[in-house]
């Protein structure tokens, strides 16, 4: 298997590290628009080889692949590249990897009621072409998206003979501060893609067809393990909701967020202020955009690890009609799954934030499951097509195991 890993940002940075101590592959092409930033993360493995892309471009990425004889494009930039990440790994023949999917449009009338252009409509349009071509582009392996489809998987294949929700539910209690001890605003993932799917419509799964409600909408408090403790959460547009009723039977699908008052103030403002627009404007004789603005003048997620602590959890909220070893119903069950990193552990570990350490964890290990051929397929799509356990087991022999609750 030969990797090209597009993007050496926080998540970039963090897939190699948790790459570096696995032997399924023979090399990572580490490409960033920044070509020092690449060098610097390609200096830690021999495996690792620095090089320059422009994301914007398929023919950059189509280009590399060739140069290198890439097998497996693993995307890991803001999910405004996707579509040309995408494209390029197809025009060069390779299989595909990202963990956010190609950016939704809201319905120009109806924007709280009815979608528009879905989270993975452009990608999904042309699944056919990646099927015919016996290519995979496996989409939504993160994090969130990723491991909470994974445990939709494993629930419905072991615990549950009917489900009523499946309820990704993601908290934390991490606090950033600054040099003085001060509690300080610094978001722990991209501001850019936490703007876009916070302010859009979320989606919601319901009763066989998909809608949207407004930002922030049906908070509910959720009781989060390990010593998180309650949390308000609030519907979020995620990938999870448009991907999991493609492959598993469920009345409803929801995505609820812990985003905290102080981040959705903010995020209020922001949008009043037309600061999370990505069209540029021109000032000063500049043309820029106002969002990449608001992104760059914050801290750089991957640097806030030293000044963090806390812990982050990823789950999902299953309920509906139990099942048995031999897959008899049992009665009401109502169980989560989740995987809980204490960021305290990453540092010392690894030397990156939990944040991003969780979400590169498990594109590392849906390629290992790739590379020995325990995952197998071609055309587009999500973590639920593939057999939840392998990925499972890996969770745990890298050292991070997951937990399974009764609610």
């Amino acid at each position: 298997m030969r990797i090209l890993l597009v993007g050496a940002g926080g998540v970039g940075g963090a897939f190699t590290a948790i790459a570096a101590r696995r032997d399924f592959f023979e090399t990572v092409v580490i490409a960033d628009y920044d070509p020092a930033r690449a060098a610097t993360a390609a200096a830690t493995d021999d495996r690792y080889v620095a090089a320059q892309v422009d994301a914007s471009s398929a023919e950059s990425v189509t280009a590399l692949c060739r140069t290198h004889r890439i097998t497996h494009v693993m995307n890991a930039v803001d999910p405004v590249f996707a579509m040309s990440i995408f494209n390029g790994a197809f025009a060069a023949g390779a299989d595909y990897l990202d963990m956010a999917m190609s950016l939704s449009k809201p319905h120009p009338e109806s924007p709280y009621e009815k979608t528009g252009v879905k989270l993975g409509d452009e990608q999904f349009a042309v699944a056919g072409d990646w099927e015919a071509a016996g290519r995979l582009a496996l989409v939504g392996m993160g994090v969130e998206p990723g491991l909470s489809d994974v445990f939709a998987r494993y629930a419905a294949d072991h615990l549950f003979a009917e489900i009523d929700e499946l309820g990704t539910r993601d908290g934390a209690n991490l606090v950033v501060t600054d040099e003085a001890g001060n509690e300080i605003f610094a978001p722990s993932f991209s501001m850019w893609t936490t703007i876009e799917e916070c302010l859009n419509p979320p989606v919601i799964w319901q009763d066989g067809g998909w809608h949207t409600t407004a930002p922030f909408s049906e908070p509910e408090v959720f009781d989060f393990p390990e010593g998180i403790g309650p949390v308000e959460c609030v519907n979020v547009e995620h990938e999870e909701v448009l991907l999991m009723p493609r492959w598993i039977d469920c009345r409803r699908a929801t995505f609820k967020y812990g985003l905290g008052e102080e981040l959705i103030t903010i995020l209020k403002v922001l949008h009043a202020l037309g600061l999370d627009r990505t069209e540029k404007v021109r000032v000063k004789g500049v043309e820029v955009s106002p969002r990449d603005v608001v992104a760059a003048v914050l801290p750089d997620p991957a640097t806030v690890g030293p000044r963090m602590t806390g812990k982050t959890c990823a789950g999902l909220w299953v309920t509906g009609t139990g099942k048995d070893a031999d897959g008899n119903p049992t009665g009401p069950r109502s169980t989560y799954l989740f995987h809980v990193v204490d960021n305290e552990q990453t540092m010392a570990e690894y030397g990156h934030q939990c944040v991003v350490w969780q979400t590169a964890i498990n594109p590392v290990i849906a390629l290992e499951l790739l590379a020995t051929g325990v995952w197998q397929g071609a055309g587009v799509l999500g973590p639920e097509a593939f057999d939840a356990v392998p990925f499972l087991d890996l969770l745990t022999a890298y050292g991070s195991p997951w937990g399974q609750r009764e609610q």
